[in-house]
């Protein structure tokens, strides 16, 4: 064997208890490392070449056998290799001709009850002028989420607004027809939306449940939390009403579990406060924090001290989940829950999300934007579901993302867990969105060493918590 080095961006330690994982980076898998792996890692550290001179010191406490199979197993890792040794960190940047869409977003209606004071919505209009999407224009969504994907299993129709139950109409159709349309492919759809909760009744949210609609409530937690920034277009809150909407749903609606988002802006920041109320008291069975960074309006992005003191509390809500699981419960903390999903799955993501190549959203007009954030933004569209999608401009903007080179991310241990970030948060901060977010990056890399610590400690206390809790979910 010739000297060989670390291939360090492809590897990242972290101590749990007294062992020490090690997170492969280019699989997003978790390995525990033996005492013979810590001990060579560990001479890997101290010299920037090892040779088999080096390697001999090790053979006072371990088998020359066993340590040729360990150097063998890191080197398929690609976690060491010899000096000069070409090795791909990231995969090589790739031209892109496919979009295998199964979801498509409907912007059913610009128009909303509500006038949330952060509301990122650039084409949020008040009801009174709300411009609804057309039964024909939501049919051709529809057929290019088939064209452009045919024979797949499941497809996801998300009916998006403004405030999508002011357009129930058009919706109904909508779910008429993809039940019809996908039943002749012999493939399945699944309904998701994501509504304020004030236009519900029981013979809507009964007809929500007999169509296994998955939803999501926007609420912000306690009266004098939501109230502050949830208001109507007469400036007045509507927690009180939410509420009363949110208990009769709970208590009615049996298809799917109803989860919660909430948006955390300046000055709110006590998640655990908000979680207990909206998961214990209200009961949602999961409740997950979106904070806003880069919103349009600067006065309601958080401040980089009230960052730090919402990724404290949710770190203390991790171990909550984490004290949860090792006594076999589930703890509904979404977003505790959606990374270790990743990393159970050995996520690798090369985008930070579906947006551009497996989702499309549609606006009332029929324009194909990214994301459902984008409509109504400067960003050009890629296409109409007329004349379908732009693909060259899409494969240009998808084909950067995926390119890291000179980025931050080229070599960031958690580059295939967060791929960049948000494409809106990019565009709202940066007016780019194909710039990585790096506002928040040092804050990012120590959530994500917190969940490689906590999915460790579950699978060293509880390992059967995640095919009875964590695999569930995701098929739910």
């Amino acid at each position: 064997m010739g000297a060989m080095q670390l291939v360090e961006p492809n590897l990242h330690r972290v101590d749990v208890q007294s062992r020490q994982m090690l997170f492969h980076v280019p699989s997003s898998s978790l390995f525990e490392l033996d005492a013979l792996s810590r001990d060579l890692l560990a001479l890997f550290d101290q010299h920037d070449k090892v040779d088999r001179s080096t390697l001999a010191t090790l053979e006072a406490h371990h088998k020359a056998e066993a340590i040729e199979e360990t150097l063998d197993e890191l080197k398929l890792l690609e976690v060491i290799q010899e000096p000069g040794a070409p090795v791909q960190i990231n995969p090589k940047p790739q031209k892109v001709t496919r979009f295998p869409l199964t979801t498509v977003v409907l912007n059913v209606n610009t128009g909303c009850n509500l006038s949330c004071t952060y509301c990122y919505k650039e084409d949020l209009t008040t009801p009174s002028q709300g411009q609804k999407m057309g039964y024909d224009t939501a049919v051709r969504s529809i057929e290019m989420l088939l064209s452009e994907s045919p024979d797949q299993p499941r497809y996801n129709v998300v009916f998006f607004g403004g405030e999508p139950l002011s357009n129930m109409p058009l919706i109904r159709d909508v779910v008429a027809y993809c039940e019809q349309r996908f039943a002749e492919l012999d493939a399945e759809v699944d309904f998701t939306l994501t509504t304020n909760a004030t236009m519900l009744n029981e013979a809507l949210v009964d007809w929500l449940d007999a169509h296994r609609f998955g939803l999501t409530i926007s609420m912000d937690g306690p009266k004098a939390l939501h109230d502050k920034n949830r208001i109507t277009v007469g400036g007045q809150g509507t927690y009180d009403v939410v509420r009363r909407k949110v208990e009769m749903l709970l208590s009615r609606y049996r298809s799917r579990p109803v989860g919660c988002r909430v948006t955390l802006t300046r000055g709110v920041t006590d998640v655990e406060r908000i979680f207990e109320h909206l998961h214990h008291e209200l009961g949602f069975a999961e409740v997950g924090f979106g904070p806003v960074t880069s919103g349009d309006i600067a006065a309601y992005n958080l401040t980089e001290e009230e960052l730090v003191k919402v990724f404290t509390g949710m770190k203390r809500l991790g171990e909550r989940y984490y004290e949860a699981a090792r006594e076999g419960r589930s703890l509904g903390f979404g977003n505790m829950h959606q990374l270790l999903s990743d990393m159970h799955e050995g996520n690798k993501k090369l985008l930070p999300c579906g947006a551009g190549v497996g989702l499309l959203a549609v606006d009332h007009e029929g324009g194909l934007n990214l994301c459902h954030r984008f409509t109504g933004s400067d960003l050009p569209l890629f296409g109409d579901v007329k004349q379908g999608i732009d693909k060259p401009r899409l494969a240009e903007f998808v084909e950067q993302r995926l390119d890291r080179s000179g980025t931050g991310c080229e070599t960031c241990h958690i580059r295939n867990l967060c791929s960049g970030g948000c494409y809106h948060e990019s565009y709202a901060k940066y007016g780019d969105p194909t710039r990585p977010t790096y506002h928040y990056c040092d804050l990012m890399r120590d959530w994500v060493d917190f969940g490689i610590h906590t999915y460790s400690r579950i699978m060293f206390d509880n390992p059967g918590f995640f095919d009875s809790h964590v695999s569930p979910r995701r098929s739910a």
